[in-house]
């Protein structure tokens, strides 16, 4: 058999996929913001020379980012294959703001381009540098679509391209960046085939592991019966749908984007005198943000039902650089409907650990698995309709990054706000990341639906003060 080599997608990053339409773009990301100095030209231009020369070596660290989707005849289910056009100059996109350049007209641009959808006929990302930030500085947007990436491995692409030593140049062609030599794809039959033999070997191992659970059934039963309650208790929530708001209309193709920041020793400083987590102060202080915020919007908050939909890192030690996406899903009840922060603080702490101790985490590997098993529309129609029976009001997703400082090519990042996605019926978004001291919030959102982004901004501000002023 002439030899070929593909990458078959899960049935979770396949589901990222199958979600997307015109409306809804799966790919996450970051804007990170550096000082300009140290990798400016004579003329004051970003040297985007030096950063294509380190970027190639860089990236080649995964054959992912040269690679693009295929479609198994047939079932439909997407594989990766090495492209054999790969040019990294159409991914590193080149750009600037006009004078004066502030964070406003940054943050237009970058509603603009997460506005656009990644190409599906090549690599699914984009980085594009953009210069003229006033205070000598440049951003860089990076765009990648939810099927080869999640929070943690974002985290790892982001350690491929800076490094903690700020002395650190150009790598030499011989470390890493050798020529790219992609590797046939296989032919439409051989997927098809492929796929055949992998789903009958699929049926044995069912059997084989029943064989195994015979063997201590007791514990084999306790499993199963946890990860199905779990799984229940997932699809349960979907057929009770949370509260409309005016964030939970269908959402249009184009977005805004802004963000905050925040002293993680501050953050810190509140968790340990009220208790629960950092996560407890971002959820509590959510909570409290989108009771001002939906108020502000003429909403009857006091019955309201809130849901944020809380991703949750599964990813263990052992996988850390690799691409992908391992995460598990908790439906989180946010006491938005709490007028005092008191108690609205007491509750977020008493809903995260009861999720914690409750069993969605399995069940959410339990539909992952049975995905794998069957097809990936089985997970991709439970996460649709989740969404779209609005068993979720918005996501809120926390990622925990480097507690030092970074530098590409010598420049420091001195801030990284990051994206999250918007689903069909979820006008807003927040993401988190906490690096070098501080805990930046990145806020996405519709642009019909919330035109008024900015008071949702100063809605947190104001909740997160109202938090420090607890005694």
């Amino acid at each position: 058999m002439t030899y070929a080599h593909y990458d078959r997608l899960s049935a979770l990053d396949a589901t990222f996929l199958a979600l997307e339409d015109a409306n809804v773009h799966m790919h996450v990301g970051a804007v990170a913001i550096f000082e300009a100095k140290p990798l400016a030209t004579d003329d004051g231009r970003l040297d985007m020379t030096r950063i294509r020369r380190m970027a190639g070596p860089a990236l080649s660290q995964s054959r992912r980012f040269r690679q693009r989707l295929e479609r198994i005849p047939l079932l439909d289910h997407p594989v990766w294959v090495d492209d054999a056009r790969f040019n990294l100059d159409y991914h590193l996109r080149h750009t600037a703001l006009p004078a004066p350049g502030d964070e406003r007209q940054l943050k237009r641009l970058v509603g603009r381009l997460l506005s656009q959808k990644l190409d599906p006929h090549k690599p699914l990302w984009e980085m594009w540098f953009v210069e003229g930030l006033t205070g000598d500085r440049f951003a860089v947007l990076t765009k990648a679509h939810h099927c080869m990436i999640d929070g943690i491995s974002g985290v790892d692409l982001m350690a491929a391209l800076i490094q903690a030593d700020p002395s650190r140049r150009e790598r030499d062609a011989a470390e890493g960046g050798e020529r790219w030599l992609p590797r046939p794809a296989p032919g439409s039959a051989r997927l098809l085939l492929d796929e055949v033999r992998r789903r009958a070997a699929l049926a044995l191992g069912l059997l084989g592991a029943g064989r195994r659970a015979a063997s201590d059934p007791r514990r084999a039963l306790e499993g199963a019966i946890g990860s199905i309650e779990g799984a229940a208790e997932l699809l349960g929530s979907g057929l009770a749908p949370a509260s409309m708001t005016p964030l939970n209309h269908p959402i249009g193709p184009h977005r805004r984007f802004d963000w905050m920041r925040m002293d993680l020793a501050v953050v810190k400083e509140v968790k340990s005198r009220l208790g629960g987590t950092v996560n407890d102060v971002v959820l509590a202080t959510v909570s409290g943000a989108m009771r001002r915020f939906l108020e502000a919007r003429g909403v009857a908050v006091d019955g309201l039902d809130f849901r944020a939909q809380v991703p949750v890192n599964i990813r263990a030690d052992s996988q850390r650089g690799r691409l992908g996406n391992r995460v598990a899903t908790l439906l989180a009840r946010l006491p938005v409907h709490e007028a005092d922060p008191r108690r609205r603080y007491a509750a977020v702490v008493e809903t995260t650990r009861r999720l914690k101790d409750s069993s969605q985490v399995r069940g959410s590997e339990l539909l992952e698995r049975l995905g794998d098993w069957t097809a990936k529309e089985l997970l991709a129609a439970v996460v649709r309709t989740t969404s779209e029976q609005l068993s979720f009001n918005m996501t809120v997703t926390n990622v925990p990054g480097p507690q030092f400082a970074a530098y590409l090519l010598g420049a420091r990042m001195v801030a990284v706000y990051p994206v999250v996605p918007l689903f069909a019926r979820q006008g807003a978004g927040i993401a988190l990341f906490s690096y070098d001291g501080a805990l930046f919030w990145g806020f996405n959102a519709d642009w019909d639906a919330v035109p008024d982004l900015h008071d949702l901004v100063r809605a947190v501000e104001e909740e997160f003060d109202t938090l420090r002023e607890l005694d």
